[in-house]
């Protein structure tokens, strides 16, 4: 078992635990978009971002895949880590003005309005959840990310029919 704190709290877990999974065990909430517990750790959201002491070293790391391999200080409040969250919520909200969960997260960081160029019509914040579900759980791998930057987007390969999908449902359930 290795020790450590989380936000002053101390905390008990087995090597390899992530730091997400501590501070679940610690009752402390880290906000999530891309986690699932039936799916292995991913970090593309990185709202989960947390600041992490070590040997005396501080730095930011994403809490859903971030090992404990030894003892260190969680602080999930800190002023680097909610400008970071911030600016994340910012990014995600001009990608998807119009979803309502970018709109609670923007009040609860205190953001009016992102001020980025919004994405109009968009609502896929490209957590990944319906890409990893497809592809671990149900191995259809029917579909994917496609593009890169501003262009990523979740299709089929080519944007042709997949003959993979064997229309289970699950990447619309997650």
């Amino acid at each position: 078992m290795i020790k450590l704190t989380i936000n002053e709290i101390p905390v008990e877990v087995e090597q390899g635990s992530t730091v997400l999974e501590a501070a679940t065990k610690a009752g402390v909430s880290i906000p999530t978009l891309c986690h699932h517990p039936a799916l292995e750790p991913y970090g593309s959201c990185r709202l989960c971002t947390v600041e992490i002491t070590e040997r005396g070293r501080s730095r930011l790391v994403t809490s859903c895949n971030y090992p404990i391999r030894g003892e260190i200080e969680v602080q999930t409040a800190s002023e680097q880590v909610l400008q970071g969250r911030k600016m994340i919520v910012e990014l995600l909200w001009a990608r998807c003005p119009d979803a309502p969960l970018f709109q609670e997260l923007g009040a609860r960081y205190g953001i009016e309005k992102p001020r980025f160029e919004p994405r109009e019509g968009e609502l896929c914040y490209l957590c990944g959840l319906c890409v990893r579900i497809c592809n671990e759980i149900v191995g259809a791998r029917a579909i994917s990310f496609i593009g890169r930057g501003v262009d990523r987007e979740v299709g089929t390969p080519f944007y042709k029919i997949s003959e993979a999908c064997i229309a289970c449902g699950a990447c619309e359930f997650v």
